[in-house]
């Protein structure tokens, strides 16, 4: 499958390009960066640390699009937006990581999906959306009774918060429950809040270091206390995820899908 690296020069997309090449059933067709980057005509392998591949880096989306079947794409929602347009286009295969969405955004989405096949997570490790599944069980089996609490913590170069995997969990967990995320979501306390209010789900963002993704969800009750925790060691979970991804969604119809229906989750 003929895949095209978005941002290829960042670290995500560096780590899209090893995925990529060490991968059956894919090879690297093109990397884009944005239009004045120090990374243009650059190898995308030297980059990547792979050694040459023969394919340089460019600021031409459109014509890269044309030649391929599938677009990997961890960069910010406005690029992705533009990303998710000319992939309806192509008619091709949109895989999207990026996080920091807006309501707004997501009816765009939907809207080049009705031409290309969009993969979109806020979270594409395998480990971490079977982890979604678990906690969406955990919710609903031991109901509102068990306080409901989100710990993330990431490096400290990230930009939005609570994490992208943190609300995909905090999703699961109020799909569970029967009830809606934002009506329920407790993201910052400060000062003299007051007891805890009953059926809310709490988040928690730590950032420093280096630390790739942290997650925990705890669940606690009267005289226990359940915890499932994800930790993220290397940046390559998420793009061998993503490469699955597209090869998954390389024959399906147009739509907009998730890790889910990739593991087989919806099922």
């Amino acid at each position: 499958m003929r895949l095209v690296v978005v941002g290829a020069a960042g670290r995500m997309g560096q780590a899209l390009v090893r995925a990529i090449t060490a991968m059956e059933g894919s090879v690297l067709a093109a990397a884009i960066e944005r239009e004045g980057s120090p990374a243009l005509g650059k190898d995308a392998g030297e980059l990547a640390g792979l050694g040459p591949l023969g394919v340089r880096i460019t600021d031409d989306p459109l014509t890269a699009f044309a030649a391929a079947e599938g677009v990997l794409d961890f960069t910010a929602p406005k690029a992705s937006l533009h990303f998710a347009e000319l992939a309806a286009q192509a008619r091709i295969v949109h895989v999207i990581g990026t996080t920091g969405w807006t309501d707004e955004d997501l009816p765009k989405l939907e809207a080049a999906a009705r031409h290309a096949r969009l993969v979109k997570s806020g979270n594409m490790s395998l480990g971490v959306n079977l982890l979604a599944a678990l906690v969406k069980k955990a919710a609903a089996a031991l109901g509102p009774d068990y306080d409901l609490e989100i710990v993330e913590m990431h490096h400290r170069h990230k930009v939005d918060a609570p994490s992208g995997t943190a609300l995909l969990l905090g999703e699961a967990a109020a799909e569970g429950r029967g009830i809606g995320l934002a009506e329920h979501s407790v993201r910052v306390r400060d000062g003299h809040t007051g007891p805890r209010e009953a059926g809310t789900i709490g988040f928690a963002t730590l950032r420093g270091g280096s630390v790739v993704g942290d997650h925990t969800i705890i669940l606690a009750g009267e005289g226990e206390r359940v915890e499932l925790t994800h930790k993220a060691e290397d940046r390559q979970i998420f793009a061998r995820g993503a490469v699955r991804a597209a090869l998954w969604a390389r024959d399906r119809k147009p739509g907009l899908y998730s890790m889910a229906d990739v593991l087989g989750l919806n099922d």
